[in-house]
């Protein structure tokens, strides 16, 4: 997929287009054009000192404006209901679920380019979304400058094809193809671990490696000046982007195959080269891991691979010690994690009734669960009060693609028999299914069955949203983080008149 750092960079592309013909064939959303509003750098650069100003106005004029009251309940409930962040590329509605820059996932779905006619969104898009607050750099299909023609026309694996709806099609910043290449020491590394340990494990010493190359770094050293942060980390942003699908996909040949590193295809995009590498070619398959990293990408600042990655971040860490962070976090049982616990559930069902299983068998299985003293992962967010909308889409996927899936039917039905339980109960929020509940099965469905290693998946798609948040959090010189605490006694003491 092409992409490109810069005019300079995209002449060098030129060069490099003339001298191999194979690249003919390639996925290229590619704008043969030298004008530096189509560069996302330059657009970035042009776009940061009006968000500077903006920054500055909201200050001046809204600074001591409230945004509510803090309860002893927020402070020793996880912050929950608290308001304290600034998170630009997406927002979460606790009924209409996320938005990036303000599209929703269907709207996304039907705005953003795709592979092909009707496919699911490409992940370089979004990637632009994210970063620019724009669908595909404003331009629209018949403002392509193609080969032959121009009106109604698109380039897609490099075959120009009817466009039957006005998706905008972006110019991407930098190749991702090129730079995507991953160092020696950094497989090294990860083969000093044991085989056996946690995929995430593997894949965030992985990340801790490739630091070593950190742009951001070196210029801080050399004495960068504050203003000029944002550029060395947007090298290293996206850099890193580009290259942890590779690390990744090792990760996965490592522990669950022959250890061989796959090749990445020329003539595939970010999603769909990250299945191929980790030895997926359906081209169903390669659609979903377009959908899953898209999906999977941002979801507001608050939750804690995003805050971690922000936290870390505010005190100047680098964009690959900050993610690095975000992955541990990420990590954890009540976070991404929960996307492997999903399958596993789903297949203990499987085990102990049976794939034919009754409403009444389900319902049985569920009330056992919620009695041990467990929950029925895959339910229940910690914002959301509706279906989450990237179950939704996912489960569209499914009746699309798989409508005869013996566990997808059983997600179904799960659909059907949880939340009536889970409301019964009367100490859920939201009884409501979220994106694990989906995901876990389509990936199974294509093979893709090792569910300790989901939240790898989770974790490269993440990259695009955290990586984005913090270029932006370096162009609008956002502070170090430092929340205040207190203590049981302070409060008791603080507190007891105002209670």
């Amino acid at each position: 997929m092409a992409f490109f750092r810069s005019v300079t960079a995209l002449s060098r592309l030129r060069s490099r287009v003339g001298q191999q013909s194979n690249l003919s064939n390639s996925v290229r959303w590619l704008q043969m054009q030298s004008s530096a509003d189509l560069d996302l750098h330059s657009q970035l650069k042009e776009m940061i000192p009006e968000q500077q100003e903006r920054l500055k106005k909201v200050k001046s004029e809204l600074g001591k404006a409230q945004l509510g009251n803090i309860t002893v309940d927020m402070v020793i409930g996880g912050m929950r209901g608290m308001t304290g962040l600034l998170w630009e590329t997406s927002l979460l509605d606790p009924d209409e679920g996320i938005r990036f820059r303000g599209l929703s996932i269907p709207e996304c779905q039907k705005l953003l380019p795709a592979a092909k006619p009707d496919g699911e969104p490409l992940p370089e898009g979004l990637l632009w979304l994210l970063l620019t607050g724009k669908v595909g750099g404003g331009l629209r299909c018949d403002m392509i400058s193609c080969t032959e023609q121009r009106a109604g026309r698109w380039l897609v694996q490099g075959i120009e094809r009817s466009c039957h709806c006005p998706r905008p099609v972006p110019y991407i910043p930098l190749e991702l193809h090129i730079i995507c290449v991953v160092e020696y020491y950094v497989y090294k590394a990860i083969d000093a671990l044991p085989v056996t340990a946690h995929p995430m494990t593997q894949f965030a010493s992985g990340v801790m490696a490739l630091q070593v190359q950190s742009e951001f770094q070196e210029a801080y050293e050399k004495g960068i000046h504050k203003s000029k942060y944002w550029e060395p980390t947007y090298e290293d942003s996206l850099n890193l982007i580009a290259r942890v699908p590779v690390v990744a996909a090792y990760v996965y040949q490592r522990i669950y195959k022959d250890g061989k590193i796959i090749p990445k295809d020329d003539s595939l995009d970010y999603g769909g080269n990250f299945s191929h590498m980790l030895g997926f070619d359906d081209p169903k398959m390669l659609e979903l891991m377009r959908l899953y990293v898209t999906i999977h990408s941002d979801h507001e600042g608050g939750n804690v691979s995003a805050h971690t990655g922000h936290l870390v971040a505010s005190a100047l860490s680098d964009p690959y010690l900050s993610f690095a962070a975000a992955l541990n976090g990420l990590a954890g049982p009540l976070h991404g994690l929960a996307n492997q616990e999903v399958l596993l559930w789903i297949k203990s069902v499987v085990d102990e009734c049976g794939e034919n299983v009754t409403t009444e068998q389900l319902k049985d299985y569920v009330w056992k669960t919620l009695n041990s003293g467990k929950v029925v992962p895959g339910f229940g967010h910690g914002v959301l009060r509706k279906t989450d909308p990237r179950y939704t889409c996912q489960r569209e996927f499914a009746l699309k693609h798989l409508p005869d899936d013996p566990l997808f039917q059983l997600v179904s039905k799960l659909f059907e028999v949880v939340p009536p339980i889970l409301t019964k109960l009367g100490k859920v929020k939201n009884p409501w299914p979220n994106v694990d509940a989906h995901s876990g099965v389509l990936l199974n469905h294509f093979g893709l069955a090792e569910a300790r290693y989901y939240t790898v998946l989770f974790g490269v798609s993440r990259s695009l949203g955290i990586c984005s948040q913090l270029i932006w959090d370096r162009a609008l010189g956002l502070p170090l983080e430092r929340p205040k605490s207190v203590t049981l006694d302070w409060i008791e003491k603080n507190c007891k008149k105002a209670a």
